[in-house]
């Protein structure tokens, strides 16, 4: 049987970091390290959340979906990704391959519109605080959040549908940190040009709709804060929407420079590097990030710590 025929079946070959063997230590330890500060700054969130009956409110319920999502958006790569230094790169059957690239796109998808919700949350939190506990009541955050999981884990079907379809002809060395399917579409001898159409189109939509959302959200809550006639209410208003909005920036800066681009621009070098920064950076940061700008997390973590 020809090359051109071959199954897809024979995996894939994801190098990682193995072309760089003079940075293998320092990359390794880095990567460790953030693998383990963003496993046990997310699990100190979810665990002060849980144990403080101060922050059983939606705004921490919703902060608590966004630390699981973070831990699973993470251990979903970086276990395949830390083995491929301890060999020339890490083999993958088609199927793990086109399971990562589903677990990744829902995670990704879903953490989209969490914080898409938290903005709302913030919304009503703030321009609406006498109706606040009965808009946001706890019956409406849990359907919220399993909408928003629902959702995210359907849009990674018709990709993966594609995928599977694929044939690859030539080399199935991936020059990536992951199964990724813009690497995937790179390898294949397949038409791609329907994924890439709907990579295109759905990233935006889902990216940019849920960005005009949030943007939507806080021109209304800049609105109220300025309404608010003590500097110390505004103060207070402003600092309950800081954390947030530094990971909504964080968040959708890195994803977007990597994803909301045609195809053809991808560099797959560029991507390692924009990949590492909202895969490994952006979810070890939320935590600090909330830790730092948010009092009721830090006097939750501080009696956590202590008891």
């Amino acid at each position: 049987m020809g090359a051109e025929n071959q199954s897809s079946a024979d995996g894939f070959l994801i190098v990682g970091f193995s072309d760089l063997p003079q940075l293998q230590v320092p990359l390794f330890t880095a990567l460790l390290l953030s693998y383990l500060m963003t496993l046990v700054g997310n699990l100190l969130i979810m665990v002060t959340i849980y144990c403080n009956s101060h922050l059983y409110t939606p705004m921490y319920f919703f902060l608590s979906n966004v630390s699981f999502i973070d831990i699973c958006h993470t251990s979903n790569i970086f276990p395949q990704m830390l083995a491929n230094f301890f060999q020339e790169g890490t083999h993958m059957s088609m199927i793990e391959c086109l399971l990562q690239v589903y677990f990744f796109m829902g995670i990704l998808c879903t953490e989209i519109l969490v914080l898409t919700v938290m903005a709302y949350d913030r919304y009503v939190a703030i321009c609406h605080p006498l109706r606040y506990m009965n808009i946001m009541n706890k019956e409406v955050c849990v359907q919220l959040a399993v909408g928003s999981w629902t959702v995210a884990l359907m849009i990674p079907v018709p990709y993966v549908i594609l995928l599977s379809r694929f044939k690859f002809c030539g080399s199935r060395t991936i020059n990536h940190i992951f199964c990724d399917f813009a690497a995937l579409m790179e390898i294949s001898c397949s038409n791609t040009h329907p994924m890439e159409v709907l990579t295109f189109v759905l990233s935006s939509l889902i990216t940019v709709m849920s960005f005009i959302l949030i943007i939507t959200s806080y021109i209304n809550i800049a609105s109220c804060i300025l309404k608010i006639k003590s500097s110390g209410g505004r103060q207070k208003a402003f600092w309950t929407c800081a954390s947030h909005l530094t990971m909504v920036f964080l968040f959708f800066g890195t994803m977007c420079s990597t994803y909301i681009r045609p195809t053809a621009a991808y560099s797959m070098k560029d991507n390692k590097i924009m990949s590492f920064t909202y895969i490994a950076v952006t979810p070890m940061c939320n935590p600090i990030i909330y830790s730092l700008k948010n009092a009721e997390v830090r006097k939750g973590l501080k009696r956590f710590l202590l008891f």
